[in-house]
């Protein structure tokens, strides 16, 4: 079963900082004035967070080649960010402004799956289609994700809205255990997507 939720489109105006992303990001989800402060101050501090595989990350391998597990603690969230940033920027050589949105995004994706659903383990992978790349989340529990009604005074919940608004398409395919969460960004120019131009080659799977 497959459940596809269409993305906004966000970011139709290209990000060439951080502190832009951030600026985009705090419009999108309509902060309460007291709360985009310290929501900024944060994005900034992952993202400004070293993106070079360290040791514990070098461990676990490389998502782009097959998914890698990772356990359902706290700090897997900053090791995702290294592990996408470094995929993005080292191996695929995407633009800043797509990896800062798609590092932003799987670590949004990471959190939920820590926060919600009770996994001790859960599984990361990073797909390169033509034309765009796709980052997938795998978990054991089969309780599909959904956008809640945005409380300005949350401080928290706004992962999936952050999702819905920077992703070109999002969805949940549900499996016989389990499910796995996706997003999708497009990499490729308009000329490349009509067949003007030289096309991003995918990869082998």
């Amino acid at each position: 079963m497959n459940r596809m939720v269409p993305g906004r489109g966000a970011l139709a105006t290209s990000a060439d900082t951080i502190t832009e992303l951030v600026q985009h990001l705090e419009t999108i989800v309509e902060c309460a004035e007291a709360g985009q402060g310290e929501r900024r101050q944060q994005l900034l501090s992952w993202m400004a967070a070293e993106v070079d595989v360290d040791p514990m990350a070098e461990s676990f391998g490389s998502p782009a080649l097959k998914e890698v597990a990772l356990p359902s603690r706290p700090e897997a969230a900053r090791l995702a960010r290294i592990l996408i940033s470094f995929v993005l920027r080292q191996q695929w050589c995407m633009s800043d402004h797509v990896t800062d949105s798609a590092v932003l995004m799987g670590s949004e994706l990471v959190a939920n799956v820590i926060q919600h659903t009770g996994a001790r383990i859960f599984g990361l992978r990073l797909r390169r289609p033509t034309g765009r790349i796709r980052i997938e989340v795998r978990d054991p529990s089969r309780g599909l994700p959904c956008l809640m009604p945005l409380n300005p005074q949350d401080t928290r919940g706004r992962g999936l809205r952050v999702i819905d608004q920077l992703s070109d398409r999002w969805g949940v395919d549900l499996l016989p255990r389990g499910k796995i969460t996706w997003f999708e960004l497009r990499t490729a120019s308009p000329q490349e997507r009509t067949g003007q131009g030289p096309v991003a080659q995918p990869d082998a799977t």
